[in-house]
């Protein structure tokens, strides 16, 4: 009988160590290289009980991710400088949680980019291990795209080049070494990078100080304030913006509210108590239209970005933004603000669809007597070429999720969820029917649930060299739920 216990630890990569034992680690020491699979993988550590650290929801407020200035402007690209570092973050009130992040920020610094400006960053590895970074959503060459063995080791340096050559969009950089990204990005290597359009302006959206970025992930934190990773089931603090079940004050007017879900593990669904949320973008940024929704599901690594129009409620109301698990946060409706901002009727056409010339064939899955994960039998190998695409090639990728009836225990099954490197690609139907709501831009992460089979299309254009895909649900995708693609 496969127990529930086994299943989470198998999904989890169970690590009962604290995190705080990772940073003293050189590089290699709490990862080890698995023969049988081929892989760098993470070490299991034993199990242990912990005494979760209380939670009071609403006594601090949700501070705003800070925006990095560049260290230089010219030729027509932005220099910037963040170095990975650890550093302790009160996550809870009055308790020091040490974090890994990226200039020491937990969330990390936001980089605001425009539409056709390059933006160069190095990245200046601190930490007694390697790292690296991938910013999720970027049409980036191969070289900048933060494959996963392209270290930058111990105290070097590696420089990223992002073109921005694409739509304006929600997009964030998070870490994606072989090994460590798990623990990476669970212990805070994540920020947003906001890729502006000024052709948006003429949609007359919420802008300025009324356009608010809101990381949301979740963490088990013992009482001595140390983050643990064992069982995702127990990681039932939830932080938004780097605070446990914060509040933030806003005035009776429309928000623009970027929302990530940067859990490594956690399908989110979110509500705010009834109150309509229009959905204007997703992961490709603008949709073609808005979408009414009271319920909002995000798997992990996906955005949403929604407008809510607080006007609609009295000064001195309190809006909970919750989880199927508890709150989230607050929004305290506390003063009146002009608004002369819209949400139109329509926003940005899709994409043509040009006709496909290789359909491919993708399952994910998990053996429930080891810890490792598939895609099509096979776990990640980073020096075999799962797929071979020719530049400028459009392709249609089925994936399926095989995970139903677990470890032939009826009733317990995995969800798994699909990113695609390179390329934001559009969902073209779900087990013959309509995609979700709010599929209908562009996407670069989508949920698969067990049994189902989603239809993607993309076109791979610009950049040669090597990329990922795999189930960004991290604790699967380090156990092997990775494949490499070569555009050629």
């Amino acid at each position: 009988m496969l127990s529930r216990r086994k299943v989470l630890a198998l999904g989890g990569v169970v690590s009962g160590a604290t995190l705080a034992g990772v940073f003293r680690s050189a590089q290699g020491a709490d990862v080890s290289y698995d023969e049988h699979h081929g892989m760098v993988m993470p070490k299991s550590q034993p199990w242990r009980e912990v005494t979760d650290a209380p939670v009071t929801p609403f006594t601090v407020p949700m501070p705003l991710p800070s925006v990095l200035t560049p260290t230089a402007s010219h030729d027509g690209c932005d220099f910037y400088r963040v170095a990975i570092r650890t550093a302790n973050a009160e996550i809870i009130p009055g308790l020091q949680t040490p974090v890994i992040a990226f200039d020491g920020r937990f969330v990390g610094p936001t980089i605001r980019a425009k539409v056709g400006r390059r933006v160069s960053v190095t990245f200046d590895n601190r930490l007694g291990e390697a790292a690296n970074v991938h910013l999720h959503g970027g049409h980036t060459p191969s070289a900048s795209d933060g494959f996963s063995m392209d270290y930058i080791n111990a105290g070097t340096q590696r420089v990223y080049d992002y073109p921005n050559l694409q739509r304006g969009a929600t997009l964030w950089y998070h870490d994606h070494a072989m090994g460590f990204e798990d623990v990476h990005v669970y212990a805070g290597m994540h920020g947003f990078y906001l890729l502006d359009d000024p052709a948006e302006s003429r949609f007359g959206l919420p802008g300025g100080q009324y356009d608010v970025p809101i990381m949301i992930r979740d963490a088990q934190i013992d009482d001595t304030g140390a983050m643990i990773k064992q069982d995702p089931d127990a990681r039932k603090v939830l932080i938004a913006n780097g605070k446990a079940q914060p509040y933030f004050q806003v005035a009776a007017r429309k928000y623009r509210l970027r929302l990530l879900n940067a859990s490594i593990y956690r399908f989110l669904t979110l509500s705010l108590g009834g109150a309509e949320m229009i959905q204007i973008g997703s992961d490709g940024g603008l949709l073609p239209a808005p979408v009414s929704r009271t319920e909002l599901p995000m798997s992990p690594a996906e955005r949403a970005e929604i407008v809510v129009d607080f006007s609609r409620h009295p000064i001195g109301t309190k809006l909970v933004l919750s989880d199927t698990i508890g709150p989230v946060m607050r929004f305290d409706v506390t003063r009146h603000a002009a608004d002369q901002s819209r949400v139109p009727d329509a926003l940005v056409p899709p994409p043509s669809l040009p006709a496909a010339t290789v359909t491919r064939d993708f399952a994910l899955s998990m053996d429930p007597d080891n810890p490792s994960h598939y895609i099509n039998g096979r776990t990640f190998d980073p020096n075999r070429v799962d797929v071979s695409v020719r530049r400028g090639a459009t392709e249609i990728w089925r994936v399926t999720n095989k995970d139903t009836d677990f470890g032939g225990e009826p009733g317990v099954t995995l969800d798994h969820n699909f990113h695609l490197h390179l390329v934001q690609f559009r969902v073209l139907d779900r087990d013959g029917g309509p995609p979700l709501p709010g599929e209908s831009g562009l996407k670069d992460t989508v949920p698969v649930r067990p049994g189902e089979t989603v239809r993607l299309q993309a076109t791979f254009t610009d950049y040669p060299g090597r990329y990922l895909y795999h189930c960004h649900m991290i604790e699967h995708s380090a156990y092997g739920m990775m494949g490499r693609f070569d555009v050629v």
